[in-house]
């Protein structure tokens, strides 16, 4: 009885919302490091004379690992707990990063990059925020998936500029320096004030009236994940899920994420201000993907991903002309682009949780979020190929935009029992 008074009773602040702000920013800090290669491959070419096409195959293998983890780490949040695995993860990426500034070849680059950083960064990715509002919230959970997924792409894009700077003044291995230094203060953060579950305070989830304890994870760590992953093949919900965010990855994270510095670079427009324009669109991207948090609790999520997926694909049509025609063009394409960066996550996670469950929400999108990094990786390492063959960007951009048309028609296929947005 004590526990339920005491569960029941309107704090001032609901513990929830420190516990987002925490993974807010861890999130924002992990994807602004795990963009940093776009902005260190033309340093690369200069220092080391590693091709393009080398550095895109480093970059490539880190996303396509970043989205692997996703589902296994759906299971070690559930078995060990948020707090923990969010430290580990951190521990793991400061001690890559620390080794850098030593790397003499490619193979180093990959192992410390394309594998460590990889896996350490899946750790804290799209599934470290679905399980947080999952555990925290039982209303406000889309605007929660909003905000968080924003966090990973704003901080994927705002620190670029800074961290652009760094390098071009000082050096790129300062710039290592500097984010090595950003994920100690956050080890500290998180391990004083992250909680696991609003059990552990012993109060209810926003939007609940019971203290419940959170459910045991039964299985294997590594088993279970797969055996979700086999079940769900069978389903046409999860495949026109998985689809679309392969399109999805292939559009952003991999393709302008990892190729619009240098394709800036081959316009002769500088890296800081190029770095500038992925700042903008990160900006504007943590107000499109949180609105869009907020517009998934509400709004049929299909057609949601309908209009997000036709209007990137008119926005990457435009980016070859908007390198051409000069900086208003390419503002425009910032703004336009950021917000819609990753506003089709909300959306995704809704018609996931709404076909399989609470409980198998974060493993089942873990899985889709593994399709998206493989469009990703598929858009990062060809990108940087058929630069080197054609000496362009230009078929990239409008291949990316073209397969956004065909996402957006694949979206109002989902089943309409899955559309309806939850309370």
């Amino acid at each position: 009885m004590n526990q339920m008074q005491t569960g029941t009773r309107s704090p001032k602040l609901f513990y929830g919302w420190v516990v987002v702000l925490i993974t807010f920013v861890t999130l924002l800090v992990a994807a602004g490091i795990r963009a940093m290669p776009s902005i260190l491959m033309l340093p690369f070419e200069k220092e080391f004379g590693w091709s393009r096409g080398g550095i895109s195959g480093v970059i490539s293998v880190g996303i396509f690992l970043y989205g692997l983890v996703g589902p296994f780490s759906a299971a070690l949040l559930a078995k060990f707990g948020i707090r923990r695995i969010m430290m580990i993860s951190l521990i793991v990426l400061a001690s890559s990063l620390s080794i850098t500034p030593l790397m003499t070849h490619l193979w180093q680059f990959q192992i410390l990059w394309g594998v460590v950083a990889g896996l350490g960064t899946g750790m804290m990715a799209n599934v470290l925020g679905v399980t947080v509002s999952n555990l925290w919230f039982v209303k406000r959970k889309g605007l929660v998936v909003g905000m968080l997924t924003a966090s990973a792409a704003t901080g994927q894009l705002l620190f670029l500029p800074l961290l652009a700077k760094i390098i071009v003044d000082i050096g790129w291995r300062y710039a290592i320096y500097t984010s090595v230094a950003a994920i100690l203060v956050l080890v500290v953060v998180v391990a004083i004030w992250m909680r696991n579950h609003p059990y552990d305070l012993g109060i209810a989830a926003y939007g609940s009236d019971e203290v419940a304890k959170p459910d045991v994870f039964k299985g294997n760590i590594f088993i279970t994940p797969i055996q979700t992953l086999i079940s769900a093949l069978k389903n046409k919900t999860f495949l026109l899920l998985a689809g679309t965010f392969f399109f999805c990855g292939f559009s952003t994270n991999g393709l302008i994420g990892t190729h619009l510095i240098p394709a800036c670079g081959d316009y002769g427009i500088p890296e800081i201000m190029a770095a500038g324009l992925l700042a903008m669109m990160g900006l504007f991207d943590l107000i499109g993907t949180t609105l869009s948090g907020w517009l998934s609790d509400r709004f049929d999520n299909r057609w949601l991903l309908f209009w997000y997926y036709s209007l990137r694909g008119l926005s990457l049509l435009f980016l070859p002309f908007a390198l051409e025609s000069g900086p208003t063009s390419l503002i425009i394409f910032s703004v336009f682009y950021g917000l819609d960066w990753i506003a089709t996550v909300p959306p995704t996670v809704k018609l996931a949780s709404k076909e399989f469950g609470r409980e198998k929400a974060g493993m089942i999108f873990g899985w889709v979020v593994v399709a998206h990094q493989v469009g990703a990786s598929v858009a990062a390492y060809s990108g940087g190929v058929v630069r080197e063959w054609l000496g362009s960007y230009t078929l990239p951009f409008l291949s990316a935009g073209l397969i956004c048309l065909i996402a957006a028609l694949m979206a109002i296929r989902i089943a309409r029992k899955s559309a309806t947005a939850a309370a």
